[in-house]
């Protein structure tokens, strides 16, 4: 029961991201109708300019969400910032819907983004704070596969649906997931960040089926009060490993004594700290190859890509076809997380995507293959993607921070992605208007093998390991 509770949270914490995936892909079936000389959408077709902003705002908008998500969830806790979050998004779909005005889009697409984007930070931290270690991976990876899915959905509610029913969806969408969010429990780490000690151990309790007043209860009580601590983290890596523990014992029994030390900030904590620096760097840098790797543009622009790749095939079943395989990659992952390991599932996809992207450069370089080979190479590289490059980076975002660092941990680095995808989207046209796209995948390749190469290096294996295991490796990782 326990695990189902968990399970429960964190997909209801993660349809956030469908809503992302909504968001991210409906220029690629709406961009036509705003831009068409004859357009009854808007007093005017958007310009080459405007229609680009379509495409990118909601990243640079997801500047701006990503900032403060960090301070809302500090205020609000975990459950009702998702509700906070969710209110602009439906906002901004209501303005769209009553607008003729391109202004108005691109200023409801930046709302939308620093809204709907927010949950990507937002359902990493919610879900590493109830999950336990035996399935952390696996539900970890739950934001990507809902992101996955919203981005199917989108597809085919653009096939088969008209601009208005599009749009009355996604408000749906995001009614449904306020809804659902009202039906979850608060994590206990907000909550005994908030001084609500009771409620944290009944929500202990609630997450491990176990009585209040059990010892797996009060042990994970004793933990978690311990990592919520600043303290805690700036001796333990001041001192041995050895002396941890005693120090974290001395610490317990003396907590009144420790809260009213003077406490060190969030944010010279990640970089005082050797294990979260470290932790900080090894994300970072999987998270900007990822990135770099142009899923997020292919994404956007899935629709003129086929065309270009297959033009003999219908663009929306080629559109809906990847959003399948991204579904399906994003899937294989989470159920092989947990069981593989991280760092097989990363260095194994991106060898895969490497290759697939070469393939794709030369057979759009020098068409010797018919143009299905092409889409199915696209395919073959959506999935490789999803099946651990483009998702686990989002796992050790989750886990591979001490609580006190989590929130400005993932601020930074998820500010750090937006602007990435911001660039990317919004250069995407041009790189392929001057290099074409078999170019511009080539491009794109260069990254798959660097993150190869980096994985074998520096990436340490987490699967199965405590939050306190973690940090230990990441110390070890700078020793050697």
């Amino acid at each position: 029961m326990g695990k189902l509770r968990q399970a429960h949270t964190s997909i209801s914490c993660a349809l956030g991201n469908t809503l992302t995936g909504l968001l991210y892909v409906w220029p690629s079936y709406t961009l036509h109708l705003y831009t068409s000389e004859d357009t009854n959408l808007l007093t005017r077709p958007m310009t080459d300019l405007e229609s680009s902003l379509v495409g990118s705002l909601p990243s640079l908008g997801a500047m701006l969400g990503t900032a403060v998500v960090g301070w809302i969830m500090s205020i609000f806790g975990r459950q009702k910032t998702a509700l906070v979050l969710a209110a602009p998004l439906l906002i901004s779909w209501v303005m769209i819907d009553f607008t003729k005005s391109s202004i108005v889009i691109l200023i409801a697409r930046f709302i939308a983004g620093a809204s709907g984007c927010a949950f990507l930070v937002h359902s990493p931290i919610y879900i590493s704070e109830v999950a336990e270690e035996s399935i952390r991976g696996t539900l970890a990876s739950a934001p990507m596969v809902c992101y996955c899915l919203g981005a199917l959905m989108s597809y085919l509610i653009g096939w088969f649906f008209t601009y208005r029913y599009i749009i009355w969806i996604n408000i749906a969408f995001c009614i449904l997931y306020m809804g659902l969010m009202l039906t979850v429990r608060e994590s206990p780490i907000s909550l005994l960040r908030q001084k609500k000690e009771e409620e944290a151990r009944l929500a202990i309790a609630y997450y491990r089926s176990a009585s209040v007043s059990s010892k797996l209860v009060l042990d994970e009580f004793s933990r978690l009060k311990q990592q919520v601590t600043p303290a805690v983290e700036l001796r333990a890596v001041r001192t041995s490993l050895k002396e941890v523990e005693a120090e974290k014992e001395k610490l317990n029994s003396e907590i009144d004594e420790t809260e009213s030390q003077e406490k060190m900030s969030s944010l010279k904590m990640l970089f005082t700290s050797p294990s979260s620096r470290r932790g900080f760097l090894v994300v970072g840098v999987f998270l900007t190859l990822q990135v770099m790797m142009g899923m997020v543009a292919v994404q956007v622009y899935a629709k003129e890509i086929f065309k270009q790749a297959a033009p003999g095939l219908s663009s929306h079943l080629c559109s809906v076809m990847f959003a399948l395989v991204l579904l399906a990659g994003s899937s294989m992952s989470a159920l092989f997380t947990d069981k593989f390991g991280r760092k097989i599932l990363l260095i194994s996809s991106a060898v895969l995507v490497g290759l697939c992207l070469i393939g794709l450069g030369v057979l759009l370089h020098t068409s010797i293959a018919p143009p299905w080979v092409s889409a199915v190479l696209i395919l073959c590289y959506c999935f490789a993607f999803m099946f651990g490059a483009g998702s686990i980076p989002y796992v050790l975002l989750a886990e591979c921070f001490i609580p006190e660092v989590q929130s400005i941990a993932s601020m930074m680095l998820l500010e750090w992605v937006w602007l990435l995808n911001f660039v990317v989207i919004g250069i995407f046209p041009f790189m392929v208007k001057f290099f074409g796209i078999h170019g511009t995948f080539y491009a794109f390749s260069c990254f798959a093998i660097a993150d190869t190469i980096v994985g074998l290096f520096i990436l340490p294996e987490t699967k199965g390991l405590t939050n306190e295991q973690i940090q230990e490796t990441f110390l070890r990782g700078r020793k050697k």
